[in-house]
């Protein structure tokens, strides 16, 4: 990251904590809705819910209660929830008990539970991320008991001027190209036929010159006036391309000689010469596209025209070329340029910007967003660019995820001490 990036960040990260309205994780109180939850992010710390035996969630209802935990050492994350009699282990047979998460974007996971040895164990899977809405409802001895509370984790809310402020952009998820690349060095280079020697056609002295270094000629633009020394006939000699002159070795009065009189050179058509080595040449193709960018950053897209058919034999690199139009001049011969080049391209069905990609506990993610309201999303992720990034699993299509600004969402929850707690 180049500093000018780092403080442009910085000062977005501190517009933004100025208006964040943080979430909490996933160890929030009981109160319900946001609210609740923002206050206690508020305050640096998760006010600590009763926990049971087994460390999880106690939740209470005169006598009865049960005891709500998330199994995940070793397999895939589970709900067992332990009921109890005045604080005394319940055969889970006797109890019943379904369990409703509701998602950001209103999603419901419903769960029922089958007793197992001494606690009721959830029919499903808990997917990531463990933030939710929780309703649960027991039924023993004939009552129903519910209880309802709040338990996040990666979520923050960020009202929308404050998110516009601190440069954060959204955008939905779908379809995309993965290209398959590799980098080549190079430099700008000029085409055989931008450059031309003007020599005169028969030795002679020099009578006029109309041109010095650095002017624009026309192609057939009279440059100089020579008379020949067998004929003593005076002769005009002409520009053979439009360009710039580049070099001036004659003087009115010289003899002309093996010298050029003149040197013009066409920048407006460049080239881009890279050099391959032998794993990647092996792979190059005519036609194949080739983004290159200069030491400042500054890109263009071409496409490979040639490949020389002979190696260099001191580096063994294979050279390619790559047509430049250079029409405003603005690139120059002899700079040095680093190049991508695209070897195979594959659609994929949903890919995320790989900018985007963050990292929260041990999982690489992205920000979704619905409404003002930001959360994790824990990715099973396949191939990969700089620009793009493949999406095996965990973000629907279509879903709006933080494309640009993610590490400010990420700041903004990591200071809201977002946890996995149950």
């Amino acid at each position: 990251m180049t500093m000018r990036r780092f403080v442009a960040g910085a000062r977005r990260l501190a517009a933004l904590a100025l208006v964040l309205l943080p979430l909490a994780g996933c160890d929030d109180t009981s109160s319900p809705g946001p609210k609740g939850a923002a206050e206690k992010a508020s305050k640096g710390a998760a006010e600590e819910y009763e926990r049971g035996p087994h460390r999880g969630r106690l939740l209470r209802s005169r006598d009865f209660s049960v005891e709500v935990t998330i199994f995940e050492e070793g397999a895939d994350p589970e709900f067992h929830v332990y009921p109890y009699l005045k604080g005394q282990p319940l055969n889970p047979r006797d109890v019943e008990l379904t369990m409703q998460l509701t998602r950001l974007g209103n999603k419901i996971d419903t769960f029922k539970f089958a007793p197992k040895e001494d606690y009721l164990r959830g029919d499903g899977i808990v997917r990531e991320p463990h933030s939710f809405d929780v309703t649960v409802t027991a039924r023993y001895g004939g009552q129903q008991h519910t209880w309802r509370y709040e338990s996040y984790e990666g979520r923050t809310t960020i009202a929308a001027e404050a998110a516009e402020v601190g440069g954060v952009k959204t955008e939905p998820a779908g379809a995309a190209s993965i290209d398959e690349t590799f980098s080549v060095a190079g430099r700008i280079t000029l085409p055989p036929r931008g450059r031309a020697e003007v020599r005169a056609r028969y030795v002679g002295r020099v009578l006029t010159l109309t041109k010095a270094v650095g002017q624009q000629v026309k192609q057939g633009e009279v440059l100089a006036t020579v008379e020949a020394s067998d004929s003593l006939k005076t002769y005009q000699i002409t520009a053979p391309i439009a360009g710039v002159i580049v070099e001036e070795n004659v003087n009115v009065g010289d003899v002309t000689g093996t010298q050029p009189i003149y040197v013009i050179t066409d920048a407006s058509r460049l080239q881009a010469t890279f050099f391959a080595f032998p794993r990647d040449a092996e792979q190059l193709r005519t036609g194949q596209s080739v983004e290159f960018r200069d030491l400042t950053g500054r890109r263009i897209s071409s496409r490979i025209a040639t490949l020389l058919p002979s190696a260099d034999a001191g580096t063994q690199t294979v050279t390619a070329i790559a047509n430049v139009s250079n029409e405003d001049g603005s690139w120059r011969p002899g700079m040095a340029v680093e190049g991508t080049v695209t070897v195979a391209s594959s659609p994929v069905p949903l890919a995320v910007r790989t900018r985007a990609l963050q990292r929260f506990r041990d999982f690489t993610v992205v920000y979704a967003k619905v409404g003002d309201t930001y959360e994790v999303r824990m990715l099973k992720l396949g191939r990969r660019t700089p620009e793009w990034t493949e999406v095996l699993g965990g973000l629907d299509p279509g879903e709006v995820y933080v494309s640009e600004g993610a590490f400010l969402i990420r700041a903004d929850i990591e200071k809201s001490g977002a946890s996995h707690d149950h």
